[in-house]
């Protein structure tokens, strides 16, 4: 490892930690979207990209946005590379996920800097505030409102306590009015980066610190409300029962039964919300509403998948006499990363590690699934062990985050020499 990467994995470890000590929980990892955990998040990036040499504002969304002026007078026509991730965590959450991403660029920001690489373009980092969707039942805020992607349907959506996204951004000093003027005009980006943790084993297995992604994969995230009949837990016969509860276990094995038969597409389903009402020992549920979030390789195997649950939904439904209702409450198609990133990252990860980089496909869901709607998309998967995230055991090696570091450094000197090439 050289003395660069060495020293870039060091103060890449020292701002992870520095981040993971601002929680809304002492003893766990919780960090949602608007926030004063947030906000206290964004302050600490701003100030790094400072340092960076940056010019750093907030926008009407609460993302921070850090820019890195071109080194070559005249050349970049004000266009702009994009690098970011988000800085918003699930409860009880792993310290690397997201926060690596922006940590990843400053800091190549600044190795760019030191090295007097003088670039034809603008470099700009950006640190999204809700990615994960937490808080609200609504993802990639940030990275929507960039990409022109965002609707405006979404403002009036609450989180648990019944505070409205507007009410939110309002009280975080965002501006729910600007959201729209924060978008930006396609003809202004060359592209977008982003560095991540793989969240899977593939890397480890393999023994390799990196991989280039190929694509993001399909998403949907849907609410299910089975609405029965509430009765006495001791008086009314099972026969004549409409338990929500029960029909709501047997949908829950249904979704598992499909995904599993869907799983040459890779895909998965998974339910990790439920609300049972009224919720006492002694009464037979009347209302349940849980989350499925459903995935798959491919746009159609999604949707088949999607199509077969709803199908089999409602023959529940009719067979145990309860109301079925499934809502959509988000739907990302797949989203493949560019070629020409994918080559100028294999590039760089293959000098960076003295390897060949490993091309793979994320199940987990980006930032980059909204950044598409804007520009073209390239990703840097980095292993964690055991392929664990969204929990706390999930864990770096520190020495992969300086190779990251170097691999994205070289990504972006990569896509210098061709956008020089390309406009002479």
């Amino acid at each position: 490892m050289s003395e660069d990467a060495r020293s870039l994995a060091q103060r890449a470890q020292g701002m992870i930690d520095a981040l993971a000590t601002i929680s809304a929980d002492p003893d766990k990892l919780t960090r949602l979207y608007l926030t004063e955990q947030h906000r206290a998040a964004a302050q600490l990036v701003g100030e790094w990209m400072r340092r960076a040499g940056m010019t750093v504002r907030m926008d009407a969304a609460g993302t921070m946005h850090g820019v890195m002026p071109a080194g070559r007078a005249g050349r970049s026509g004000n266009r702009r590379l994009l690098i970011g991730s988000h800085i918003d965590t699930v409860v009880d959450a792993g310290r690397f996920d997201g926060t690596f991403g922006v940590i990843a660029g400053i800091l190549a920001v600044e190795e760019l800097r030191r090295r007097n690489v003088a670039l034809p373009f603008e470099v700009e980092v950006l640190a999204f505030g809700d990615e994960e969707g937490v808080r609200f039942p609504k993802t990639l805020i940030g990275s929507s409102t960039v990409s022109g992607a965002l609707g405006d349907a979404m403002l009036d959506l609450t989180d648990a306590n019944g505070v409205t996204i507007r009410d939110a951004l309002l009280a975080f000093g965002g501006d729910p009015d600007a959201l729209a003027d924060e978008a930006y005009a396609p003809g202004s980006v060359i592209g977008y980066l982003e560095v991540h943790i793989e969240q899977g084993p593939v890397l480890e297995q393999a023994g390799e610190p990196l991989g280039v992604v190929s694509a993001i994969a399909s998403q949907g995230r849907y609410r299910i409300a089975i609405k029965g009949e509430a009765g006495h837990a001791g008086t009314v016969p099972m026969d004549v029962r409409h338990d929500a509860l029960a029909a709501a276990a047997q949908v829950i094995l249904i979704t598992e039964e499909i995904a599993l038969k869907h799983q040459k597409a890779s895909c998965v389903a998974t339910v990790g919300e439920i609300k049972v009402s009224p919720g006492a020992s002694n009464v037979i549920p009347g209302l349940v509403e849980f989350s499925l979030d459903l995935r798959a390789a491919t746009d159609e195997a999604r949707a088949t998948a999607a199509e077969a649950i709803r199908y089999r939904i409602r023959n529940i439904g009719v067979k145990r006499g309860v109301l079925v209702s499934i809502e959509t409450m988000h739907e990302k198609p797949v989203a493949t990363c560019a070629p020409h990133l994918k080559k100028a990252i294999a590039d760089a990860i293959g000098k960076a590690t003295g390897k060949k980089a490993r091309e793979l496909m994320s199940g987990a869901g980006h930032d980059g699934q909204a950044m598409i709607h804007l520009t073209d998309i390239g990703m840097i998967f980095v292993r964690c062990r055991a392929g664990i995230s969204h929990n706390p055991l999930e864990f770096v090696e520190t020495e992969d985050l300086g190779t990251a570091v170097e691999a994205l450094v070289g990504t972006i000197e990569s896509m210098a020499d061709s956008y020089g090439a390309n406009n002479r």
